[in-house]
């Protein structure tokens, strides 16, 4: 549009210049013709500077909002969401951490059940990942008593996030006061304002429930559900959702740490509302008792089954060789690599990313810092050094 008023500009330019012109050169030509050339001449000069104008201010828009961190929202929870937090904190993302709150099993689940607070562990783990602590520090937080105690088996973070929600009175306001404490970089937010229980059943019809006990059946697991059903989302994690520009959801246990989020009233919802790039990370591996035998595309069919068809815009899946020792090493434990059938997701209308996203290192995971700057350049917004 603005190409055209220039063009049209120009030509006002000309046409007025040529009647001042033909009036100073010609005695026979009247004086009015002379204002209105004069005119001419005015607005078009006029248009040409307002363009300019407000190109300029556009392109210092432009320049303002890119310069602004990218923000990224991170649903999930277990050990996988750690690993790509560390990964964005290094990019200088914008973060905020949406967590699961179904964990009852270990410390978590004790202390969930003694003092009637959600579980804490996998908020421990994402307020670790992104603390701007010293070595020590974070060693601490993340110490686990021995055995020979009343403590045994408890992380001193677990610990510190009962006493903190003791003092403020509620969790979500432990969690906020720890990530001051901790010099958090982003925020970590529970899914839901209470704790949650899971519920799995199976094809064969049979039912269990609690999340530390639906990988040990042994069974396929159709179907997951949250008790209370209509648990509340944590307002500050449905707005981070609507004003992201990238919702990355996994890596991390398909059934006990990402769907359950996705179950919680609202969050989904937020997700397909928000405009910014909703992105699934694959497992690596396949998880015994969850995901035997999946692929990349099962896994994605699994979310659609429970949350919608038509969920996800891509998906970054690992598509290298998992070494043959380690996958070995897995393999006695029932755990395999994920086989990314690239045909089969873009038939379910994902952008596919897969390309190796291994980390080297003694057991299998992402390399946080190639999915962190993976995500930032889906969007434009890669890390400029």
């Amino acid at each position: 549009m603005s190409g055209r008023i220039v063009k049209y500009a120009w030509i006002i330019v000309a046409f007025g210049a040529g009647l001042l012109i033909t009036n100073l050169t010609s005695p026979y030509v009247a004086l009015k013709w002379w204002f209105i050339g004069l005119f001419c001449v005015l607005l078009g000069l006029f248009s040409l500077i307002l363009v300019f104008v407000r190109q300029r201010a556009r392109e210092r828009y432009a320049a303002l909002v890119f310069e602004r961190r990218p923000r990224v929202v991170v649903i999930g929870g277990g050990t996988g969401q750690p690993v790509l937090l560390r990964g964005l904190k290094n990019q200088g993302a914008e973060i905020t951490a949406i967590v699961t709150v179904g964990d009852d099993g270990g410390s978590s689940g004790r202390l969930r059940t003694e003092f009637d607070m959600p579980p804490p562990g996998d908020i421990r783990n994402c307020l670790v990942a992104l603390a701007d602590t010293e070595p020590l520090l974070e060693e601490l937080l993340q110490h686990r008593f021995k055995e020979g105690s009343v403590l045994t088996g408890h992380s001193f973070g677990n610990l510190f996030l009962a006493a903190m929600t003791s003092i403020t009175g509620d969790f979500e306001t432990a969690v906020k006061e720890t990530s001051r404490v901790l010099a958090v970089r982003g925020r970590v937010l529970p899914a839901a304002t209470q704790e949650i229980t899971l519920r799995a059943t199976y094809t064969d019809g049979t039912t269990v429930v609690g999340e530390s006990a639906i990988p040990r059946q042994g069974k396929t697991i159709e179907r997951i559900e949250i008790a209370p059903a209509d648990v509340l989302a944590l307002p500050d994690a449905l707005a981070a959702i609507r004003e992201a520009d990238a919702i990355v959801i996994g890596p991390g246990s398909l059934y006990t740490s990402v769907l359950p989020n996705l179950l919680v009233p609202g969050i989904a919802d937020a997700v397909r509302e928000s405009a910014g790039k909703v992105m699934y990370v694959c497992n690596v591996m396949t998880q015994p008792g969850e995901t035997d035998g999946f692929t990349a595309s099962q896994h994605v069919e699994a979310i659609y089954r429970h949350v919608g068809p038509r969920f996800f815009d891509m998906i970054i899946v690992n598509s290298a060789s998992v070494p043959a020792e380690m996958s070995d090493q897995y393999g006695i434990r029932g755990a395999h690599a994920v086989v990314a059938d690239v045909e089969k997701l873009h038939a379910l209308g994902l952008t596919v990313i897969a390309r190796n996203f291994l980390h080297n290192a003694s057991y299998v995971r992402h390399d946080p810092d190639l999915i962190a700057q993976q995500v930032l350049a889906l969007i434009g917004r890669e890390h400029r050094r």
